[in-house]
């Protein structure tokens, strides 16, 4: 079988299938980890089905959260603890290929490290919960993802999904790497605290707003924003439609992290290597033969990450992306206005993962299934 393409979402949630559910009609796998052995629902914010994960693992003990660390979401209402063992897996077959105390763990996929989860690091803003997301190519039918207990605390999860992409999307993701997602920004969105995802977005991507209206100015378009050709990330159109711009066409949109997220561990010395995808549509019809234009040069730690000067088009999705991994201490973007333009930059959207090593999505023969 042909590689697949996955996104993989895991949701934690920290408080005091029916057998072997298939993919839905989507090719979704909507799993909730703590949920009573057969029991399932269907989420009312999202319409999709969701099942207990005792088909998946035989490990750990499912709790319960405390009311006063309830969500909105019914996937954060129980988890699933794994007090013994170091390594516990969740095994997700038929596959198309291609507790409140603080804890630490570690989080594989097959045999890679994909991320340290630290609950210490959450504030109350996050609701107390954390979601963490990797785009990786499945060269099987088969996946695991595994908790292991580093010794900082009880492992525990509250959902897993997997959702299946098309081959050609997030072309950066291949058989020998993955992407784990630093960030997913809805520039300037209608509703400034809600997250799009399904059924806005067909894929289930989570996409976070991101405003700040003392740096900031934002406009919009009731009209929809449409992708043309071979487009690699098929941004939703209600995403695309809002937009930040600068309050004059002298001033830069900038944004940029070091290397906190993405620490270069002892068994991969390697610099972390950052991946960032940027998506533009200009959402005003502009005066070319009275001069309007909007133009910009996009620059990453200073330099020139695109050639010229780029000028979005008129309700069409365009992305400007790293095809390749950039290795820096600090991540640092910047958007400044060409000399030509008359209008300030804009940002619809933007992306942004470090890379892990995928190259052995297998199991270990010492896993907990």
């Amino acid at each position: 079988m042909a590689p697949r393409r996955w996104l993989l979402l895991l949701f934690l949630a920290a408080g005091v299938l029916q057998p072997l559910a298939q993919p839905d009609s989507r090719g979704f796998i909507s799993i909730d980890c703590g949920l009573a052995e057969e029991a399932s629902y269907v989420d009312d914010t999202t319409t999709l089905a969701y099942v207990s994960d005792s088909g998946f693992t035989d490990a750990g003990t499912n709790y319960n959260i405390s009311a006063e660390y309830l969500g909105f979401s019914r996937r954060g209402h129980n988890l699933r603890s794994f007090p013994d063992g170091v390594r516990n897996c969740y095994t997700l077959r038929s596959l198309v290929s291609g507790l409140k105390p603080p804890a630490s763990f570690d989080l594989h996929i097959g045999v890679n490290f994909w991320k340290t989860v630290n609950i210490s690091t959450w504030g109350a803003d996050q609701g107390n919960t954390a979601v963490v997301e990797a785009i990786v190519v499945v060269p099987d039918d088969l996946l695991q993802v595994c908790l292991v207990n580093t010794g900082g605390g009880t492992p525990f999860i509250s959902s897993l999904d997997l959702r299946p992409l098309k081959r050609t999307f997030y072309p950066q993701a291949t058989a020998e790497q993955g992407l784990v997602m630093l960030a997913r920004f809805n520039a300037a969105p209608v509703n400034k605290t809600g997250t799009i995802r399904y059924p806005d977005d067909p894929h289930d991507r989570l996409w976070y707003p991101w405003f700040d209206a003392t740096i900031w100015a934002e406009i919009s378009t009731t009209e929809r924003v449409y992708g043309v050709g071979d487009d690699l990330f098929e941004v939703p159109w209600k995403v695309m439609q809002t937009a930040i711009v600068t309050r004059n066409a002298s001033e830069n949109i900038w944004f940029g992290w070091e290397s906190l997220d993405a620490e270069p561990r002892d068994d991969d010395p390697s610099r972390p290597g950052y991946i960032a995808i940027l998506h533009f549509a200009e959402l005003q019809l502009l005066n070319a033969s009275n001069g309007e234009l909007r133009q910009f040069y996009i620059n990453l730690n200073d330099e020139l990450a695109y050639p010229t000067g780029f000028t979005p088009e008129h309700l069409i999705s365009n992305a400007i992306y790293d095809t390749k991994p950039s290795r820096h201490s600090g991540y640092n973007l910047s958007i400044n206005a060409t000399a030509n333009s008359t209008l300030p930059p804009i940002l619809n959207a933007v992306e942004m993962y470090y890379v892990i090593p995928t190259t052995n999505l297998g199991t270990d023969s010492q896993d907990g299934l």
